[in-house]
């Protein structure tokens, strides 16, 4: 039969070029006639694809027309080619795509236009429509590029638009809300954990009263172009149309799709604004900024590139140095701005942001290149906001933490990355698991009742085993373990993306082997107050009409989040930052796309902007001071500052300075360290700006003083000899 169909299609007069193609050499590839059967070969004219007919001996012979244009004459000539093993059926479509991203072997296409924004969720749910929906939680609202399902499938939260079972011609429709070019489709299948569904291939249509439909036709053949669609579920393929269309509305037709399985798609759509000269469409505001920032994506040369302009345009506040390599040796470079950059200032707080942990969260790597920009900008502008903060504060911005991981994503693109590639760094570990579990042994000894008195309640040494030479551990993670040994940080965030939430520690769960559970740190306070300064500061999470990114509404908590209690992550960031230096570090998802497409950027660096900067700010927040020697006038290097009622201190840097960050409220603070007599005094922290000065002055010891004189050979003064008799003879 399909070898029939091809002969009488091969001898069919030929069909000229769609309107508008171009007026060169085509290939024709004849083909048979639609059929929908699910799993089955996609009939038709592909766009990307030759189908073979099978002959007797289990080859494939085709028919190939080849039309050549030429002032007007057609010449048409037919040749057969050369024969081939036919492919064994699977469920995936039976076609030979030709390199990515073309739609025919005489020219390539570029993807030109952005994502209409799917994704981003700049297309509303109300304008998502389909032939029919298997139930609420695969409607089409549901059919978005790279969401994700929750744990259990038949939820509000499935991962995909899927039609009804006994849906004949099932269709999937965009409302781009006015006239617009559209260029392009990507396509996924289903996101679950249970389920696996996908289109094998598609057809599209476009209207502009969602009435009358007209659909993409090939170049050659004049037939409704076939489009393969995907073969598993998460790649992103791409398909460019053959000829760009421009209408209101876009359909995706599946004609194919795994077999055993029901049509299943998420989609974005490529498409360009078209001007409308009768405004008879609202125009939709362009996102944009008005600041003259790099807006594009940076891969690991231009970062470096633009790091160097910014350091060259300020260099009185600027200062670019490395803190080690990357797997692949690329360096993780750090831009600090500061008034006095290389040096750490007395009563002066370091604070950092940490960016592209994982290689394929790409936006925060962006934001923190943007404010580095602004910052530079800004304060040559004599801004007083700015120039308050890098004269009162150390800021280091480490924007990509897994150059590697990136470097794989940028190639791939925006668009067809996918949800994980370019995550993990080179050696395939996801280095927000890779830091030490100090919060095991913490609990252990809190369970043992040695805490704080036998093991302190902070600065947990590293385990044994993660300091062994074939430990596994990143060399990235061992470059962010020593810049944070190096430098007294006392505030940080890490910056994430793919959802619009702020998470905070603790991240694992007190409970082994608990997948989620409310893990507070003593410190819950202060990091639900962060998280909420930077949440309330966001204009897209604050933004009350948005929808959730994938399968949980963050709004209702205000857009925050405990760690442990979303989903346990042993071995964070964030609570190895807790628990082994004095910084407290919160997670930002900054956007539910993880790879926005550039010309998304200047909205999300608005979104994030001032939310970037008030989060700096709140290292104002508790009290600070310096601990030192009453002799010798000396700051105290590692004093411990204990709050009473927090179970967790911290301590003081070399020269003796400290920042605790605290709630506002009165409290009793006690500064120790070894060979000193302890000191208490009360330190109240109120709602203005700054924090509460709380400094102190120790008194040495008679022993530590003995033990001083003694090292410097030095007699041993008649008012210390006496103090040590009377103590010999207390304790007889």
């Amino acid at each position: 039969m399909w070898g029939l169909l091809l002969a009488l299609a091969a001898f069919a007069p030929a069909v000229g070029p769609a309107l508008g193609a171009p007026r060169n050499s085509v290939l024709d590839l004849a083909q048979p006639a639609t059929t929908k059967v699910p799993g089955s070969i996609p009939a038709r004219n592909s766009s990307l694809a030759q189908l073979p007919a099978e002959t007797a001996n289990g080859t494939s012979e085709q028919h190939v027309r080849i039309r050549i244009i030429k002032k007007k004459k057609v010449i048409m000539k037919k040749r057969k080619k050369l024969t081939r093993p036919t492919p064994l059926v699977t469920a995936r479509p039976l076609v030979t795509p030709t390199p990515a991203g073309t739609l025919n072997p005489a020219e390539k296409q570029e993807t030109g236009c952005p994502p209409l924004g799917l994704e981003s969720l700049r297309v509303s749910d109300s304008r998502l429509e389909a032939s029919s929906s298997q139930s609420f939680g695969l409607g089409p609202h549901r059919g978005r590029l790279n969401i994700q399902s929750g744990l259990e499938d038949g939820d509000l939260y499935d991962g995909a638009w899927c039609a009804e079972e006994q849906d004949t011609d099932p269709w999937f429709q965009v409302d781009a809300g006015h006239p617009t070019r559209f260029s392009g489709v990507i396509t996924q299948g289903r996101n679950s954990v249970w389920r696996y569904d996908w289109v094998t291939s598609y057809k599209v249509q476009f209207s502009n009263d969602s009435r009358t439909w007209w659909g993409s036709r090939n170049h050659s053949s004049g037939m409704d172009a076939v489009f393969p669609a995907n073969s598993d579920p998460e790649t992103p393929v791409l398909n460019l149309l053959p000829e760009p269309q421009v209408a209101r509305f876009i359909r995706l037709l599946p004609q194919t799709w795994l077999q055993g399985g029901t049509p299943c798609l998420r989609a974005e759509i490529l498409a360009c604004p078209v001007s409308d000269p009768n405004d008879l469409f609202l125009e939709a505001s362009a996102p944009g900024s008005s600041d003259p920032l790099d807006f594009r994506h940076h891969n690991y040369k231009a970062m470096r590139k633009l790091m160097k302009q910014v350091h060259e345009q300020c260099p009185n506040i600027t200062r670019i140095y490395s803190i080690g390599k990357s797997y692949q040796g690329l360096k993780l470079y750090v831009m600090e701005m500061s008034d006095q950059p290389g040096e750490h200032e007395l009563g002066e707080p370091e604070v950092r942001y940490v960016a592209g942990m994982h290689g394929n969260e790409a936006l925060g790597r962006e934001l923190l290149l943007f404010l580095m920009q602004f910052l530079c900008h800004e304060f040559l502008r004599g801004n007083p906001r700015v120039t308050r903060l890098l004269t009162e504060m150390r800021i280091h911005l480490l924007p990509s933490m897994n150059p590697d991981g990136y470097e794989i994503a940028y190639h791939r693109g925006s668009e067809l990355v996918g949800w994980a590639e370019g995550r993990w760094n080179n050696q395939s570990i996801d280095l927000n698991h890779n830091f030490a579990d100090l919060n095991t042994p913490l609990w252990e000894a809190q369970d043992d009742g040695k805490v704080p008195h036998i093991v302190p309640n902070h600065h947990l040494p590293l385990p044994t085993y993660y300091t062994l030479p074939n430990a596994t551990v990143a060399p990235e993670t061992r470059a962010v373990i020593k810049w944070m040994k190096r430098i007294p940080f006392v505030l940080s965030a890490n910056l994430h993306g793919g959802e619009l939430v702020v998470s905070y520690p603790f991240d694992m769960t007190r409970t082994p082997w608990a997948a989620r559970e409310l893990t507070p740190t003593p410190d819950d306070a202060v990091f639900r107050w962060l998280s909420t300064v930077y949440a309330g500061s966001n204009l897209a999470m604050q933004d009350t009409s948005r929808r959730p990114c994938h399968s949980q509404d963050f709004s209702v908590h205000g857009n925050i989040i405990n760690g442990a209690d979303w989903h346990t992550v042993p071995g964070s960031m964030n609570d190895f930052s807790y628990l082994h230096t004095n910084c407290f570090e919160v997670t930002v998802e900054l956007s539910c796309d993880k790879f926005p497409h550039e010309n998304e950027l200047p909205q999300e660096w608005e979104n994030n902007k001032d939310a970037l900067l008030t989060y700096l700010e709140q290292v104002r927040m508790g009290i600070a001071g310096v601990v030192r020697d009453k002799d010798t006038e000396l700051g105290i290097a590692d004093a411990v500052i204990a709050v009473d009622g927090i179970n967790h201190d911290v301590t003081t840097a070399w020269g003796g300075d400290y920042w605790r960050l605290l709630t506002p409220g009165d409290y009793m603070v006690t500064a120790s360290a070894e060979g000193y007599h302890s000191v208490t005094r009360n330190c109240r922290v109120t709602f203005e700006e700054g924090p509460f000065p709380c400094n102190f002055v120790l008194t040495k010891t008679p022993k530590q003083r003995l033990r001083e004189l003694l090292a410097a050979g030095a007699k041993v003064p008649p008012d210390l000899r006496r103090r040590l008799e009377r103590l010999r003879g207390q304790k007889d």
